[in-house]
Order: structure tokens, then C-alpha cells, then sequence
């Protein structure tokens, strides 16, 4: 039986008539798959189809297992291990081999009731803030498929956006969530380091630049998927502080009059693209009339000198990634396997020594103590999630012998997205503006460590106040 009414709702409202037995998992996940086939021929959104391990998942479930019960669900093809499915990280280096067990992450996503069925599109290894790869082809934007839904988690964000799934999951290392929600108009959160766990395979990532959540259509789905993940588990590096109440909650919360900062600048000087100021001053004007304190503020960070230390920690995660696959499938790294920007930055990482490491680890943690500081004055900082509108499907090559991640159309784009990777603190990215070419410019609103709760308060009482889920992307549901 058709549920034409499946796109109209969120991960929380289909968990919600999934318990009241008014559809079944097994309808919702043959709607999902329906708009997989009709829109991935365009959209190239979804990479791995696994829709008899999902139907099978669907007629075992057990009503009211969680606030998801029965919600299709996609993963990203990094680090969303899920088992008897390939992660191949966008790479034809990396094998289909199907993974052995769940990720701890994936496991708790199962037991809050979402079906994976399928792997979402990324760029090689994660790198770029596009989703173009030689692998799988590029992604493509449900607002205008001539442009990039974002990277790294392109794939699961163009999901979302077209009406496949309510919520899908990414991960963020230097903006990879936060970047995709702004071009496709979702909402994109960043948690606070250590609030979702990498068991059992990994303690951190990159030197605990990266961190794993969800892109959504709603704010609630956001928080309450977060409520359903978030936790420390035995052995991991970092613990985030512990929340007063759940997210969910926080998210009907009025927030309390806040101090707000916002910044257009670029941390090397001078403004971003237009669009992306107006993007940033219509945000500050909504806050300051729901009785916020705005105020206008100039970012002070050496972003120089934190830009070459985050390349030289990324370049090692890189090589160490790559080194790593390398022993598990007995295939030495040779550069025709890769395309040129993941092998140029591979290169770059094993150059590094252990000192040149330490000492670029050392210069982001200074830099974090400066931008943290910023948050002992405001609550808030509000800026532009990107620094121009989404960019054009093969603007920038990965596959030019010379490409490389310092590639300024690359650093424009990604604006300052990596300084809350690097300070671990959370970070939200809204559907607020509309560019005249119609497609979505996000900002960003970037909280003290541990207060994500401030987030989801500020983000609850903006999507009332400018309700973004009426307006829909011509590719849609």
C-alpha cells in the first residue's frame, strides 16, 4: 500500500505512526526505496543498496523500540560500519568487503528503531567539501543538480533534502555535516568532542577533529537523535560534559536573552560572498528581534598559522587511514589507485615526523584557547556556514595533478568551518536565506563546549519563528 503523505513527515512524526500501527516499517521502507529509484538516476545519492538486509530488518521489528521505530535510514560510506555492508570511504582502493559487526554508533541508530538500508555518496576519503569522486561519480543537489550538495557527507545531505529520508547519517572533520546542511537546507549539527562515540574501532579520528551525528529536515529529529546516540563508552578518549535534560526537550525551550556575536569577516581578512553576508545579517536580524542582544564582531584568530597546523594533522590522518586499509587488505598505496588530490595529501602525510605532528597539535589547541575565549563574553557566535554559494558539479578537479586541499576556491567555500573541529566545541548550521538563484545559504551558530543545549533551544525558536520545511527543492519526495 502507497503512503503518499511519507515525505510530509519527520523521522519523529513516521516513528510516531509506526508504534500507533498506522503504517508499518515495511511501507515506510518501500517508500523510501521507491524515491531512491526514482531520484538517485539524477541525484546519485545513494552508492551501496542493501534492501533485502533492510526488508528483512523491517518484518523482524519490535514495535515501540525507540522514538525511530520503523524510520528508513541511510549511512555514510565513512565510518558507518553496519554489518554485512562495504565501507569503502569513496575510494576504489578500498575493497567491497562487507563489514564484520556495527559500529557503536550504528548500533545505537538500530536500537532507537531506524533500518539502514543503503551507503550514501562521499568524495575520496573524505576530503573535499564536495561530493565528487572517481568511485562513485558526483553527488548532485536536489535545489539545482548543477551544483554540489556539500561534502563530505554530499550523498546523505541530497537524501534528506529530496524528501528520501527524514534523517541520514554523516560526520563532520572540518565542516563535512555543517557544509552539506547549507547548500541543501537542512539542518547540520556538529556535536560537542566525545558526545557520539567511534567504538569499538577507534578512540578519535584525526585527532579528535572529527565528530558523527545525523543531517535532518526538523530540529527535533536532530536533538532527538542525539538523545538516542550520545554517551560514553569504555575506553574512550574523550568524555563530553553531561546534559542537564534531553535535547528534545531543549528544543520547546525558550531560550533565555542571549548575548549573540556575528561575524562576516574571513579570518585572512575581508568579507565573504555577498549572499553569504546577507545570509548572516537576515539571521542576526530574526535573533534580534525575538529580543536576543546581537552585536557585530571581528574574528581575531591567526587563521595562517592554525590552517597549516589543521593541514598537517589532516595529511597525517590521511596517511594514517590509508596505511591502515592498507594492512587489512594486503594491497600497498600506489598512486594510480587514488585520485590526485587524496594522493598528493597521502604524500604529504608521510613526510610529516612525529615532532612536526606534535608541534602542529600544539598550535590548534593554542588557537582553540584564543576562539574559546570568545564564548567567556557571548553565548553565541553567528557567522556564514560557507563562504560563497554552493559550488558548481567539477569546478574544482581532484584528479589534476597539482589538486590540493589549500586550493583557494576550496578555502572560500569552507570559510571557518574547521575552528570548531578543532576546539571540539558544537556547532549548528540553519536553513535561514535563499540566494536569488534559489538555492539555500546556511549560517552557523557555534556554542561553548558542552552546550549543545543552547543550540537546540536558539534552533527550535527560529524554525518558529521562520518555518523553513514548507519550502521544498524541485527534486523533491
Amino acid at each position: 500500500m502507497a503512503f503518499k503523505e511519507y515525505a510530509s513527515f519527520d523521522g519523529l512524526g513516521l516513528g510516531e505512526l509506526v508504534r500507533k500501527r498506522e503504517v508499518s516499517a515495511v511501507e515506510l521502507l518501500e517508500e523510501a526505496i521507491a524515491r531512491v529509484e526514482k531520484h538517485n538516476g539524477l541525484l546519485n545519492a545513494v552508492v551501496y543498496k542493501a534492501y533485502e538486509q533492510a526488508r528483512d530488518a523491517a518484518k523482524r521489528l519490535t514495535p515501540d523500540v525507540g522514538p525511530f521505530t520503523g524510520v528508513p535510514f541511510l549511512l555514510k560510506d565513512i565510518l558507518g560500519d553496519c554489518e554485512g555492508m562495504p565501507t569503502r570511504y569513496g575510494s576504489r582502493y578500498v575493497p567491497p568487503i562487507p563489514m564484520p559487526i556495527d559500529a557503536e554508533l550504528v548500533a545505537r541508530y538500530k536500537r532507537a528503531g531506524l533500518i539502514p538500508f543503503g551507503k550514501t555518496n562521499v568524495p575520496e576519503a573524505g576530503l573535499t567539501p564536495f561530493t565528487e569522486s572517481q568511485l562513485y561519480g558526483p553527488a548532485r543537489n536536489p535545489w539545482n543538480p548543477d551544483y554540489t550538495p556539500g561534502g563530505s557527507s554530499g550523498g546523505s545531505a541530497a537524501a534528506v533534502a529530496a524528501g528520501i529520508v527524514p534523517l541520514a547519517h554523516g560526520n563532520d572533520g572540518g565542516g563535512s555535516m555543517r557544509i552539506p546542511a547549507a547548500c541543501c537546507a537542512l539542518v547540520g549539527l556538529k556535536p560537542t568532542r566525545g558526545r557520539n562515540s567511534l567504538a569499538p574501532m577507534l578512540g578519535d579520528a584525526l585527532g579528535g577533529l572529527v565528530a558523527e551525528h545525523v543531517l535532518t529536515r526538523t530540529v527535533r529529529d536532530s536533538a532527538a537523535a542525539l538523545d538516542c546516540t550520545e554517551g560514553y563508552v569504555a575506553g574512550d578518549p574523550y568524555v563530553a560534559p553531561k546534559k542537564a535534560r534531553p535535547y528534545l526537550e531543549e528544543v520547546t525551550t525558550p531560550p533565555p536573552r542571549l548575548r549573540i556575536a556575528f561575524s562576516t569577516q574571513r579570518p585572512t581578512g575581508g568579507n565573504v560572498h555577498p549572499d553569504c553576508v546577507a545570509a548572516t545579517h537576515a539571521a542576526a536580524k530574526i535573533c534580534a528581534d525575538l529580543g536576543h542582544r546581537v552585536e557585530e564582531f571581528s574574528l581575531s584568530v591567526e587563521y595562517s598559522e592554525v590552517a597549516a597546523a589543521f593541514l598537517t594533522v589532516f595529511a597525517a590522518g590521511c596517511a594514517f587511514t590509508i596505511d591502515s586499509v592498507g594492512r587489512l587488505i594486503g594491497i600497498q598505496p600506489s598512486q594510480e589507485l587514488f585520485e590526485s588530490m587524496t594522493w598528493n595529501l597521502y604524500e604529504l602525510g608521510r613526510q610529516i615526523s612525529a615532532s612536526q605532528y606534535l608541534s602542529a597539535v600544539a598550535s590548534l589547541q593554542r588557537a582553540s584557547r584564543m576562539f574559546a575565549s570568545i564564548f567567556e563574553t557571548y553565548d553565541l557566535l553567528l557567522t556564514p556556514t560557507i563562504g560563497t554559494p554552493p559550488l558548481k558539479i567539477g569546478e574544482v578537479s581532484t584528479t589534476d595533478p597539482a589538486a590540493n586541499l589549500a586550493d583557494e576556491r576550496i578555502t572560500n567555500f569552507v570559510h571557518i568551518t574547521p575552528i570548531y573541529n578543532i576546539t571540539g566545541q558544537p556547532a549548528i548550521s540553519l536553513p535561514l536565506y535563499w540566494n536569488a538563484q534559489n538555492l539555500p545559504i546556511g549560517v552557523t551558530f557555534g556554542a561553548r563546549f558542552g552546550r549543545e543545549d543552547t543550540l537546540f533551544q536558539l534552533a527550535g525558536e527560529l524554525e518558529r519563528a521562520q518555518p523553513w520545511s514548507t519550502r521544498k527543492p524541485p527534486v523533491w519526495d
